[in-house]
């Protein structure tokens, strides 16, 4: 059974490539012929698959995902110390945020945009 990594997949048009290792060729996927559950394939995600010639050349007639591709967003995430540093900050502003509140005043503009982004951050880095 051949394999290969996904070369670009466009869920919306339902098709895409797969590079195919022996040989560096492209092989045509549809949507039809993805693992039941599976509703796109990640650039770089490894597969196996078995291809037919169709009239435009080589296509895939059944696919298997060995491997999902690796997570960017993962790979890009701070150090646990780093941030450590980060949840604090967000802490102290919340807080500070939070008295003002309580005596009746939302906190002015740029400390509203700091406590946005950094709290942004935050989520955006617990999710990936």
């Amino acid at each position: 059974m051949p394999r290969g990594k996904v070369k670009f997949y466009d869920a919306e048009k339902g098709f895409g490539f797969i590079l195919d290792d022996e040989d560096g060729q492209s092989v045509y996927v549809h949507a039809s012929n993805l693992p039941d559950g599976v509703a796109t394939l990640r650039p770089g995600a490894r597969v196996e698959f078995d291809m037919v010639d169709g009239r435009r050349g080589p296509q895939v007639l059944s696919l298997q995902l060995m491997e999902p591709a690796p997570s960017v967003s993962r790979a890009r995430r701070p150090k646990p110390d780093d941030m450590a540093v980060m949840v604090e900050d967000l802490i102290r502003l919340l807080d500070d945020a939070s008295n003002g509140l309580r005596k009746g005043r939302y906190p002015d503009r740029g400390h509203a945009q700091k406590i946005s982004t950094v709290l942004r951050a935050v989520a955006d880095s617990f999710e990936a």
